[in-house]
């Protein structure tokens, strides 16, 4: 269970209320499969992502990063529990999907980047870091399959 001070848990909620989740997913995503191609395998019913005009421009990649960061946004609600909040998608990524657990930690890379360029000088070295922590904790959970 990770261990959350007061201020950290103000400083993940103060960074939540600035990402508008129809924004920042498809970002955050286009994002991760432009910069790290190699995710892009795991996407392959979406269509052409053969170029990174396609992936900006592919509703699918869009959708799918709203469904991904309202997943993320779930833990918010259960930061005393992520690990179990997590479990069911951690087996549906690891047994069904397949999908390299060092993805989630590259997307919220991705995402990290995408919120900082939103908040600016907004996202403090402090929020940062409560930030960080929440996102590995989250990553931590759903590779959790994995271990």
């Amino acid at each position: 269970m990770v261990e959350w001070t007061a201020a950290e848990r103000r400083h993940v909620e103060a960074v939540w209320s600035k990402i508008d989740i129809d924004v920042c997913g498809p970002l955050a995503l286009q994002r991760c499969l432009i910069v790290y191609p190699w995710t892009q395998r795991y996407f392959g019913e979406f269509g052409d992502l053969s170029t990174d005009a396609a992936i900006v421009g592919n509703p699918k990649v869009a959708a799918h990063g709203v469904v991904a960061l309202t997943g993320l946004r779930t833990a918010l609600d259960h930061m005393d529990e992520i690990k179990s909040t997590y479990a069911a998608l951690s087996v549906l990524h690891s047994e069904k999907l397949h999908v390299d657990p060092d993805n989630f930690r590259l997307l919220c890379e991705c995402l990290t980047i995408v919120v900082a360029g939103k908040m600016g000088k907004k996202l403090s070295p402090e929020m940062q870091a409560a930030w960080q922590k929440y996102l590995c904790a989250v990553v931590s959970a759903l590779g959790r399959q994995y271990h």
